[in-house]
């Protein structure tokens, strides 16, 4: 029913993460219907997103030039660092403005049954990194499902095994600030209690 190049606009916005079929034609008729300079605009970001966007050669995290900003910044502590499996988790974290080191990304998590096993992901740098530039600590931020929990014990093991006087940390896990204890689940609760503070 649609043009050839609208079918293919379609196609193309549909692969996006969360776009449906009727989200992508709602775009495109979007996209249809502004002015040439706001779609083109937005055709030319895509383009120099794609050109010019690499990763970080210290922790793998986006970067313009060889570096991040992060790893540039010479404030930052580069004695802690903290893991997190993709580049998109490095901004929640930094919202926080409680974190002063660096950080490295995996690149995913660990999943045998996706095919994802430990020389996917960048551990091997992760090691060199703790084993040889002075880190004291390394804070594991992988997610709380099961494919970054398996992944954070087997960077605990490995890191025990060749970088013995480096910490490794956990992130905590629990209830979220002002939630109520009935709307929690046992599995969250249960380690709201294991990680119980003194106060």
């Amino acid at each position: 029913m649609l043009a050839p190049p609208v079918n293919r606009l379609v196609t193309e916005l549909a692969r996006l993460p969360g776009i449906g079929q009727r989200t992508a034609q709602r775009l495109a008729f979007h996209l249809l219907s502004v002015a040439d300079d706001e779609a083109l605009g937005l055709a030319d970001a895509i383009r120099e997103v794609k050109e010019t966007v690499g990763r970080c050669e210290v922790c793998f995290n986006l970067a313009v030039e060889s570096r991040c900003r992060i790893c540039e910044d010479t404030r930052r502590d580069p004695e802690l660092i903290c893991v997190v499996e993709q580049p998109s988790d490095v901004i929640p974290l930094e919202r926080t403005h409680e974190f002063p080191g660096r950080y490295h990304v995996l690149g995913g998590a660990l999943s045998p049954i996706d095919g994802v096993d430990p020389e996917d992901l960048r551990i091997a740098e992760l090691v060199e990194r703790a084993g040889s530039h002075g880190v004291r600590e390394v804070v594991v931020a992988t997610n709380s499902t099961t494919t970054g929990e398996a992944t954070a014990l087997y960077i605990l093991d490995v890191l025990r095994e060749r970088a013995p006087g480096v910490a490794v940390t956990r992130l905590a896990s629990g209830l979220p600030v002002g939630a109520d204890l009935e709307y929690a689940d046992e599995v969250t609760l249960g380690k709201a209690l294991r990680g119980r503070l003194a106060l």
